[in-house]
């Protein structure tokens, strides 16, 4: 072999292993079930050996995915090791905090309150990392995941910030003229859905809530929340705004709410830190710092 795996599909195979099925390592890295099972699949082509047998209910390691298994947490355990090391030798290991968030997320809401924290924290440095599968978890090296659900994740300590709410948003002239053409249902959409990532409540489920049906009309459809905000500002349509997201927008005249149409779906975003993060003095100040933010929202 001239070349590694990816690093994801041995830490997934590495997860499988240690807690004895692919739902449980499902639950710890807040995939689906299937997610897990096609990167096992992915590794054993990778590889080119069969590392489950699928025969046993259920599957568990052959020889072969034993033996990868045991390797596969030596080497992760010692690269983690290695860099707790290089981090204490370099003085940064409690100043240093690694946060995991959606690109949307970090975008809208915690970069522009962060250097807030900068002004009372100057030692402290935030590294922000936003997973390409838009789905924040607590893995190796990760103190912090700043995530949208229902508090229900398993992987560490959680804190809930703030309930989320949702209302269709738009630029002001957009808004004004889809009103006057009719209602909600029967406007140019845009809409969000990102594969891999967390299950985000779409425009058929904010539909259904409201107990209105979905006109068979053209949306316009992006891959992350980025892209959505960009495509509303140049006035392509209405989009399912995210109070978190595009209220700081809503407030600056940039977008505009739909009249009397904003919508709990029960959810909202919340802070896990992993139990080796709990001990670290940063991570305690950065988590009474965003609570005390969230108190704003």
């Amino acid at each position: 072999m001239d070349r590694l795996p990816p690093l994801r599909l041995l830490e997934t195979f590495d997860a499988v292993c240690r807690l004895g099925s692919m739902q449980r390592a499902a639950q710890l890295l807040n995939v689906s079930p299937p997610a897990i099972s096609q990167a096992v699949r992915s590794l054993e082509q990778e590889i080119g050996a069969d590392l489950m047998d699928r025969s046993a209910k259920p599957a568990i390691p052959t020889e072969a995915g034993e033996r990868l298994a045991r390797a596969t947490r030596n080497g992760l355990s010692l690269i983690e090791d290695t860099i707790v090391e290089i981090r204490e030798e370099a003085g940064l290991s409690e100043t240093v905090i690694t946060l995991c968030c959606t690109i949307g997320m970090a975008t809208q809401w915690l970069m522009p309150r962060l250097s807030g924290f900068y002004d009372r924290h100057p030692e402290i440095t935030v590294n922000i990392q936003a997973p390409p599968s838009d789905r924040p978890i607590l893995s190796r090296g990760t103190d912090i995941a700043l995530r949208y659900g229902r508090g229900d994740w398993k992987d560490g300590t959680t804190v809930k910030l703030f309930d989320e709410v949702v209302c269709p948003v738009g630029t002001p002239d957009v808004v004004d003229r889809a009103v006057e053409r009719g209602p909600l249902n029967t406007a140019y959409l845009i809409e969000v859905r990102s594969g891999g990532g967390p299950r985000w409540q779409s425009w058929s489920d904010y539909f259904k809530e409201r107990g209105l049906s979905r006109a068979p009309r053209p949306s316009e459809t992006f891959d992350n929340y980025v892209q959505a905000v960009q495509a509303t500002l140049n006035g392509r349509g209405i989009m399912l705004g995210w109070r978190s997201i595009t209220q700081r927008l809503v407030d600056d005249g940039s977008f505009k709410q739909w009249p009397a149409a904003t919508h709990n779906f029960g959810t909202g975003y919340y802070l896990s830190y992993s139990a080796s993060s709990s001990t670290k003095e940063a991570t305690q100040k950065f988590l009474d710092w965003a609570v005390e933010e969230a108190n704003w929202v």
